[in-house]
């Protein structure tokens, strides 16, 4: 039996990583920003970008999965968290990443790959998922988008979403065993033109909008044109559509 600790663990993707840790008989240690109780689990109050708390929530454990994350200060706060797990003697430091952390000329993912590197360099041995969007996210997106009159649709933009119940047990997976460095993305079972999710969800939730396509400038749109966010070669591919997902959340 081993102490895992969750950075995250009460997020989306959280939520779903510590029932698996806890069925596979393990301790699960989580860190958080508010305090939590549970019969079951240990919630610490921390924050991973202030430094609040993490040497103590690091004590005694393994293995670190850090999935906490925001849209800003991703790199300093993993590199907070990576160099506790050094000091506390962690094991394994398994972190999700996003496709394209490498390549796409946008601040979430410059941060995104400078957090990598915060991982690669502690001296904590390490694996790292680079996954696609979740299909929450992308549903979150299109929500707010069919608020508008007109829903604003980048033409080119292609997404391959990947349900975040893959990525939990990916993740896990991951966590229990070995540390395996960087290992292939794990996306969804199919690439979407943005303007099919969009229809998709129009049709779905029963409402009606016109759609306009516009085109997405600079860098950033070369980037996402040319598919730099999608993994088409050698990936992961999880098994719940974005059909499958969206059937489950409208009814």
């Amino acid at each position: 039996m081993k102490t895992i600790l969750v950075t995250g663990g009460t997020g989306t993707l959280g939520r779903q990583v510590t029932p698996l840790l806890l069925a596979a008989g393990h301790r699960v240690r989580v860190l958080s920003r508010k305090p939590h109780s549970s019969d079951q689990i240990e919630y610490l109050v921390g924050d991973a970008l202030t430094n609040e708390g993490i040497d103590s929530a690091m004590a005694g454990a393994h293995t670190v999965i850090h999935l906490a994350g925001g849209p800003k200060g991703d790199d300093e706060a993993t590199a907070n968290v990576a160099k506790a797990a050094r000091r506390a003697g962690v094991q394994h430091f398994v972190y999700i990443s996003v496709i394209g952390a490498n390549t796409l000329p946008l601040g979430y993912f410059k941060s995104k790959f400078g957090a990598e590197k915060a991982v690669r360099d502690s001296g904590v041995p390490w694996t790292i998922l680079r996954a696609a969007q979740f299909h929450e996210l992308t549903l979150t997106v299109l929500q707010k988008m069919a608020k508008l009159p007109v829903v604003p649709i980048p033409g080119g933009v292609r997404l391959q979403p990947v349900d975040s119940r893959d990525v939990a047990a990916r993740l896990v997976e991951l966590a229990l065993n070995e540390p395996a460095g960087l290992v292939p993305d794990l996306a969804g079972p199919r690439v979407y033109e943005l303007k099919e999710l969009t229809r998709d969800y129009l049709k779905a939730s029963r409402k009606h909008r016109l759609m306009m396509q516009i085109r997405m400038p600079g860098r950033a749109g070369r980037a996402y044109r040319s598919g730099e966010n999608l993994s088409l070669d050698g990936a992961t591919i999880g098994k719940v559509s974005w059909d499958a997902f969206l059937a489950e959340q409208i009814r």
